[in-house]
């Protein structure tokens, strides 16, 4: 059975809904795999909401490890160095996360509001995908930056994807995709109201804007469908990474697998 590591810190409810719909598409059968292991870096008593994921992991039987990154810092001297962009004690951390997962040989594991950088050590040891909302080639950035790039350019079109974890952020290859169009219905009239707006006007940074809104909202919609999609495809073997590289079935290597025609079809009914 292919067997998936789930990375999370558990701090909202988005956290709980993604670890149920993955859960309950196993029982479905649709995604042919099992959750090997939960890690979450928030331990009992921390934080309501990460309470409220770790029961959810506990009622369904996955094997939780616990390692609080908080408890863990304040125990380390924060003051040495760093490597790159990480300080010495995220990558003791990271160590430490590797010891207590030894006993686990995951075929894949998914970021899923994991809120820590990952260190060089960990993505060698690990497959690892995690969640970008733009289109491979797309803006980087938070959302909200991917979404005001995306208005400054005045793009035609914008996607999610899934890519491969690699030390640099969002930097890694795609690994799955979807692309949709920013054009048309319902999105032009949007778009010739920005036109209106002078280039420094507060209106087009605001998180209020309709046309921000809009990219969001069908952005958003895709975003649950495209990572089941994606565990469906690796535990099919449609999909797979092979020395740090993603191939298709045949062994090729691909720019990412489109899922573009799944996805929009799951959709279509959630955002018109």
């Amino acid at each position: 059975m292919y067997q998936l590591g789930w990375f999370s810190t558990g701090r909202d409810k988005a956290a709980r809904d993604l670890l149920e719909a993955a859960w309950n598409s196993i029982q479905r059968g649709e995604i042919k795999a099992e959750i090997a292991f939960v890690f979450c870096t928030r331990e009992p008593g921390e934080a309501p909401e990460s309470d409220l994921f770790i029961k959810q992991v506990e009622d369904y039987g996955i094997p939780l490890i616990c390692h609080s990154y908080q408890k863990f810092k304040a125990s380390q001297d924060t003051s040495a160095g760093q490597d790159r962009e990480l300080p010495s004690w995220r990558l003791d951390y990271d160590r430490e996360v590797m010891k207590q997962l030894a006993d686990f040989r995951p075929d894949l594991c998914v970021l899923a509001g994991y809120m820590l950088i990952v260190g060089q050590e960990m993505c060698q040891r690990y497959h690892m995908v995690n969640l970008h909302p733009a289109a491979p080639d797309g803006p980087a950035g938070t959302w909200q930056e991917v979404i005001w790039q995306l208005m400054d350019s005045q793009a035609q079109e914008t996607g999610v994807m899934m890519h491969l974890v690699t030390p640099e952020l969002d930097k890694g290859p795609p690994v799955t995709f979807c692309t949709f169009s920013i054009r048309g219905e319902p999105f032009e009239r949007y778009w010739r109201e920005l036109e209106k707006l002078s280039p420094d006007s507060p209106e087009r940074r605001s998180e209020d804007n309709p046309l921000f809104k809009l990219v969001r909202q069908h952005g958003l919609a895709r975003e649950f469908p495209l990572i089941i999609a994606t565990l469906k495809a690796f535990s099919e073997g449609k999909v797979e990474i092979m020395d740090g590289k993603v191939v298709d079935a045949g062994g090729k290597a691909i720019n990412g697998y489109d899922l573009t025609h799944e996805i929009n079809e799951a959709v279509k009914k959630e955002v018109g």
